[in-house]
C-alpha cells in the first residue's frame, strides 16, 4: 500500500459494454473516421475499433470480476489514482462510477475524473458537473482528495481552451458562479494543447495544465522538447505542471488518415524516455495515458497477439503481455524516489 503513488494519475475509460452485461457492445463496435467516404464499421468481439486485442476480451465497465481485475493490475502497477473519463451527468460512463469507486476502495485506489467534452458543456455546466461528482461521489471512501494543497479534489478539463473568457466564472474568486473558497472548491488542472494556452489558462483561473496527448509532437503540450518550459511557466504563475506519459499512439483503426500521429511503442523505450524527460522537467504529479484507451492505443492493460480475416492487430512483441504494467511500477518508482 505505502508504495502506490497518489500523485499518479492514469486515466481509464469506463465506456465498454458487452451484450452479455450490457444488452449490447458499447466501445468496442463503431465506425471509422474516413475522408473518402468508405464505410469502415467494427462490430465488437473479435472485430473491434483498436489496432490492439486486449489479453482479457471484450469486457463490460459494468462487470464487477473485471472491475477487481483492473484495480488488481493498477495496484501492482503502484499507481494509486485512477481518473475516469466522465461524459456528464447520467451518461453510460457515470453510471459505471459507482462499482469503480467500490472496485478501486477495495483494492486501496483512489479516483478522481477526466471531464470530457459532453454535450451541450460550457464553463459553467462544467462548474455544476464539479458540483454533481463532489455532491454525489465525494464522501465515497476512494474518492481522490490531495493533502498537498488543502485537502482538495482535482479534475482534469479536456479541451479547455476553449471558450477562455468564460471560464472565469467558476474559476476566479469574483466569478458569478464561482467554486472558489466554497465547499465545491477543487483543484482544476487544464489542457495545454497550442504554444500560447498558458498564459489562457493561467488567466482563466485554472489551477495548472497536463498536456494529455499521448503523440509526441502532435501538439505543442504533447511535445517532450516543451515541457521544461512548461514547468517554469508552471512555477513563475504558481500553477501545477502535470505532464501525460504515454507507451505510444496508434488511433489509425478508428482514424485511417491520421498516421502522422502514430508514435511506435520501441519496446517500451517511447515510454521511457517520457519518464525521463518528465522528472528532467520536474513535476509533483504524473498523467498517464492511459490504462485502457484502445481506441488510440495508448493503453498498458495487457494486449494479446491476434488475426482475423482482413486484419492483423498490434501486439507488445514480448512475450510478457503485462510488459507495460511492469513499466509503469519502474516509472512509478522512478517518480516517488
Amino acid at each position: 500500500m505505502a508504495s502506490r503513488s497518489s500523485d499518479v494519475h492514469i486515466f481509464y475509460y469506463a465506456w465498454y459494454g458487452t451484450p452479455e452485461k450490457d444488452g449490447a457492445f458499447h466501445g468496442w463496435n463503431m465506425d471509422a473516421e474516413t475522408r473518402d467516404g468508405r464505410r469502415i464499421s467494427y462490430i465488437g468481439d473479435q472485430d473491434i475499433a483498436s489496432a490492439f486485442y486486449p489479453a482479457f476480451g471484450c469486457y463490460s465497465s459494468n462487470d464487477p470480476e473485471m472491475l477487481r481485475n483492473h484495480m488488481s493490475q493498477l495496484a501492482a502497477a503502484q499507481v494509486g489514482v485512477l481518473c475516469v473519463s466522465w461524459w456528464g451527468r447520467d451518461s453510460y460512463a457515470d453510471k459505471a462510477v459507482p462499482g469503480i469507486l467500490d472496485a478501486a476502495r477495495e483494492a486501496g485506489l483512489e479516483v478522481n475524473f477526466l471531464i470530457e467534452p459532453f454535450e451541450g458543456r460550457t464553463p459553467a455546466a462544467v462548474g455544476d458537473a464539479i458540483r454533481y461528482i463532489m455532491e454525489k461521489y465525494g464522501s465515497h471512501g476512494a474518492f481522490y482528495r490531495t493533502d498537498r494543497f488543502g485537502e482538495k479534489p482535482m479534475f482534469y478539463v479536456k479541451m479547455s481552451i476553449q471558450a477562455t473568457d468564460q471560464w472565469g466564472e467558476i474559476l476566479l474568486p469574483a466569478g458569478a458562479n464561482t467554486i472558489r473558497n466554497t465547499p465545491h472548491d477543487a483543484l482544476v488542472i487544464g489542457m495545454w494543447d497550442g504554444p500560447e494556452d498558458g498564459d489562457a489558462l493561467h488567466g482563466a483561473g485554472f489551477d495548472g495544465f497536463f498536456t494529455f496527448f499521448g503523440s509526441h509532437g502532435a501538439t505543442y503540450g504533447s511535445t517532450m522538447d516543451n515541457w521544461l518550459h512548461m514547468s517554469q511557466f508552471a512555477w513563475d504563475n504558481g500553477m501545477l505542471f502535470i505532464p501525460t506519459l504515454s507507451p505510444g499512439y496508434d488511433d489509425t483503426r478508428i482514424r485511417p488518415w491520421n498516421t502522422t500521429a502514430l508514435r511506435e511503442r520501441a519496446s517500451g523505450e517511447y515510454y521511457m524516455e517520457a519518464i525521463r524527460r518528465a522528472l528532467a522537467a520536474g513535476t509533483p504529479f504524473l498523467s498517464i495515458s492511459s490504462f485502457n484507451g484502445w481506441h488510440e492505443g495508448t493503453q498498458i492493460e495487457p494486449a494479446v497477439p491476434k488475426q482475423i480475416a482482413g486484419y492483423t492487430y498490434n501486439n507488445y512483441r514480448s512475450n510478457n503481455v503485462g510488459m507495460y504494467l511492469d513499466l509503469t511500477k519502474q516509472i512509478v518508482r522512478a517518480f516517488s524516489r
